[in-house]
This record gives structure tokens, sequence and C-alpha cells, in this order.
């Protein structure tokens, strides 16, 4: 039996697929699909998704082109820290919910704050590990941008582990890139790791 070939990330099944799948998962649950409180759950399920994994949907790439040269020659370290983020597991499909901190030092021109910000949204809202995560929301900053440097640290509990498996609570998990002078400086690293509010306990996190 030849096996279907899954579709490439950013492709949409369809719909009425994807709802008999949920009902599917329903019943191996051991619940009834057609129990009237269940009845308009796949459709909710799918509208969930939709926000869950918007990141497939867009390219990181566009969002940091618009830049800024009118910035006084500034060329010092610019960090963006506390940004809360929420993923999935690609492992078991439940939450990872964190902070991400990001900084770099531009070489001649600036982005908006907020597309950093984004930046760290359309990554986050994919099927996700923490470490491929932090990986690619530095590396994009530095292909686009061509700063200095980067530096980028993600702290997250990881619901698979809190909620199954181990049940341990309150662990988090903390990850970091450093490209350029990041991690080529040490009195670099440690400035940013210094303008960082002291990691806190992923249970506070708002």
């Amino acid at each position: 039996m030849t096996r279907k070939k899954s579709p490439p990330p950013g492709s949409k099944v369809n719909r009425d697929d994807a709802l008999k799948a949920v009902r599917t998962l329903i019943q191996w649950a051991g619940d009834d699909p057609d129990r009237e409180g269940l009845l308009e759950t796949p459709d909710r399920v799918l509208r969930a998704y939709d926000e869950f994994f918007a990141g497939y949907a867009e390219d990181p790439r566009t969002i940091l082109q618009k830049t800024f040269s009118e910035v006084e020659g500034y060329d010092e370290m610019i960090v963006l820290r506390d940004v809360r983020f929420e993923s999935h597991c690609e492992h078991h499909m439940v939450p990872i919910i964190g902070k991400a901190h990001v900084a770099y030092i531009p070489k001649r021109r600036v982005v908006g704050i907020s597309k950093l910000s984004r930046i760290i949204d359309m990554y986050a809202k994919r099927l996700q590990i923490q470490e491929r995560l932090t990986a690619q929301i530095a590396d994009t900053i530095n292909e686009v941008l061509q700063p200095k440097g980067v530096a980028v640290v993600i702290e997250a509990a990881h619901q698979c582990m809190t909620t199954r498996g181990v049940h341990k609570t309150g662990v988090s998990m903390v990850t970091s890139r450093m490209l350029g002078v990041f991690r080529t400086h040490e009195t670099t690293r440690k400035e940013f790791m210094s303008l960082l509010s002291p990691l806190g306990n992923p249970h506070a996190m708002g």
C-alpha cells in the first residue's frame, strides 16, 4: 500500500477531511462527536488551528524588508525584551509558552520594533522545538538586516512536560543564539545579558 504524501507546510488539505479527523480524535478519546456539546467542536478546532499555526502562511523575511537609515549614526545595542509568545510542540502538539529577548547592533539601518515582535510570533505560530525557534529568529534577523551582531534568548515552559509524561511543573527551558559580535565579544554578550529582566518563573508570565 502506497502512503499518501503529506502536504508541504502552508498548503491546505480538504476542510471536510480535517473536520472528520477531529471527529475521529474525539472518538479515540472515548467520547461521542455527535453529543450536543461536541457537535461544533471540529469546526472550533479548525478555527483555532488557523490561529495557532498562522505562521505558515507568511514569510518572516518580508516583514524586515522595510528599514530606516535616518538614525543619526546610532550604532549601539537595540534590545526588545520580555516578548510573550505561544507556540506548539511538534512532538505532542501541546503549548509552549514563554518569553523571548532579542537584541541586535545595527550596521547602518534599523527596523521598527514591532517587526521584531512579529518575527517572533510568525515562527512561534508553527509546530516547533524551542532550539529551532531560537535559531530561526536570530538567523532571519541576521540574514535580512545584516547587523554587527544578533542575540536571542528564549525561556519557556513546555506543557508536554508539565501536563503529561513526567508531570514536572515549575520547570522552564532556556535557549540562546549569539551571532556576530555577541559571539565574538564577551563584553558585548555580557552587556546584553545584563540588560535582560531577570529570567522569571514561567508560571508568572502574563
